[in-house]
């Protein structure tokens, strides 16, 4: 089946009447994606940056959730060129590319995506799923449009340049990261500190005004609705790997003692 532009999650935000509701998916396991892909939610992060995914696994759990009712979306472990091509020549059509602190890095990650002469991505269809190893019609010339790019606004540098990097031509929104954003303002770990969600909010503001869609991880139910509350149109609210993790626990204190100690808090 040709991808379709309609199909992107650019398409879903823009038609969405409300938030869009996802979580991660960590586990490198087709299995649990398909089991997440059935949840109800409206997106996956499928992570390749913290999680044991490489282009195989990937793969796997892309046709996995194809046909249930949800957007897949793909993390690389960097914004490279090389690693983009790869991903996209399987048939993601949806990246969050991580770290992306400046204009130009925005730039280059929306190059990676296109072909030329609009960027650099290296043409394969004949070899790729993308393409269907070539029985989708017309896929070099309309293969740009099926593709959408969110960056990931995690870093000092990347807020103080997120105006900058929502002009980009290509961006279609931005992902805030609050944990990475806290480390690199000093403050590993406190993902609520007042600071941090100062600047998850001027992220939020920045997007609105320039017209486009900005998203932000938040486990916390109560952080959750706040970023709600001031505009954030998609988010991240757990992971497959900490609703294991947490339910196990959860299980084991029913029949076991606990140990002394707090379980350190989710991502």
């Amino acid at each position: 089946m040709p991808f379709r532009v309609e199909d992107t999650f650019r398409s879903a935000l823009a038609q969405a009447d409300r938030p869009l509701a996802g979580m991660w998916v960590c586990s490198g396991s087709p299995l649990i994606a398909e089991l997440c892909a059935g949840s109800g939610l409206d997106w996956l992060l499928i992570d390749a940056e913290h999680s044991p995914n490489g282009l195989e696994s990937i793969l796997a759990q892309l046709q996995a959730v194809h046909g249930y009712p949800v957007h897949a979306m793909v993390r690389p472990p960097v914004n490279d060129t090389v690693v983009i091509k790869q991903y996209l020549d399987l048939g993601v059509q949806n990246l969050l590319i991580p770290m992306v602190n400046s204009l130009a890095e925005a730039e280059a990650a929306v190059a990676a995506t296109r072909y030329p002469p609009q960027g650099v991505r290296g043409v394969g269809s004949a070899l790729a799923r993308a393409a269907r190893w070539n029985r989708v019609p017309d896929y070099l010339a309309r293969a740009n449009d099926t593709i959408s790019v969110t960056v990931q606004i995690e870093s000092t540098a990347a807020v103080e340049a997120v105006e900058d990097i929502l002009k980009v031509d290509g961006v279609d929104a931005v992902f805030v990261g609050p944990s990475d954003l806290a480390a690199s303002m000093g403050l590993l770990g406190q993902q609520e500190h007042p600071e941090v969600r100062a600047a998850v909010e001027h992220c939020l503001a920045a997007a609105k005004a320039a017209g486009k869609p900005a998203g932000v991880n938040a486990f916390n139910p109560d952080t959750a609705r706040h970023y709600l509350d001031h505009g954030a149109g998609f988010i991240l609210v757990g992971a497959d790997v900490a609703l294991l993790a947490r339910g196990s626990e959860a299980l084991a204190a029913k029949y076991i003692q606990p140990s002394a100690g707090d379980t350190p808090a989710s991502y």
